[in-house]
């Protein structure tokens, strides 16, 4: 088993490492994962299946992806995300001012462990490439949980590694080699993506993740592979008041 959460960093670390990267973040989801990131994240809204009557929280909303795409499944829905890092969060607002959607989005500073909403205050609540960055995801995933109206979903998309020892072995050499290097040429950051590869590595197997999700509450959790477990779908519902 995976040492868990052996290659952390503290919330303040994560927090200025996100600032620094923020401005070539997106570009650097595309390069990495060959565009596929996109299609990773139409799969965690089409999970939450989003409603147009409802509101929705985007926990580590990052630069805004998943919340614009929340609207375009459901254009008639409010979302509301949530980010640590303040440069993170400037990319989000920008994105949305040019799609016209500013009156549906409200975008906050927050932390997952301590979300600053009321109990059942959503409709459904996702979190795409957040929980692996997080030191106390029981704590996230019971504040998801809490947040989440009865009968609602939570979604989680995260980066794993491939279960078959092929696909892994060329996983861990380009994370562990191109990741960097790309990561120092576009965004001046190596560090930051040996973490990610680093981080990808530590990040709990699916049947912990999944016990992880029903302590928290969290009732009929599931695991979903998406491209031969480059990365991994969770889903979740609340099922009592």
């Amino acid at each position: 088993m995976r040492p868990a959460n052996r290659s952390l960093i503290s919330a303040d670390a994560n927090r200025a490492m996100f600032d620094g990267i923020a401005r070539r973040y997106d570009l650097l989801n595309r390069l990495l994962s060959f565009g596929l990131d996109r299609g990773w994240r139409r799969a965690a809204v089409a999970a939450l299946a989003p409603r147009d009557d409802q509101c929705y929280l985007d926990v580590g909303c990052g630069t805004g992806d998943v919340t614009l795409e929340v609207l375009r499944q459901a254009p008639g829905a409010r979302v509301v995300g949530v980010d640590p890092s303040e440069q993170m969060l400037a990319g989000a607002s920008r994105k949305v001012r040019q799609a016209g959607v500013g009156e549906r989005v409200t975008l906050t500073k927050g932390d997952a462990t301590a979300l600053a909403f009321g109990d059942g205050a959503f409709g459904g609540v996702v979190s795409a490439f957040c929980i692996r960055n997080v030191v106390d995801r029981l704590a996230a995933l019971s504040e998801m949980r809490r947040v989440v109206a009865p009968g609602g979903a939570v979604v989680l998309l995260e980066a794993t590694t491939p279960h078959s020892r092929l696909l892994w072995a060329g996983h861990w050499l380009y994370m562990h080699s191109v990741a960097p290097v790309l990561g120092g040429l576009v965004a001046r950051r190596p560090g930051a993506y040996r973490y990610l590869a680093d981080s990808i590595d530590a990040f709990p197997q699916s049947h912990t993740m999944l016990g992880l999700m029903a302590e928290a509450g969290l009732a009929d959790a599931q695991c979903t592979p998406l491209s031969g477990g480059l990365v991994s779908l969770y889903t979740g519902r609340r099922t009592s008041p």
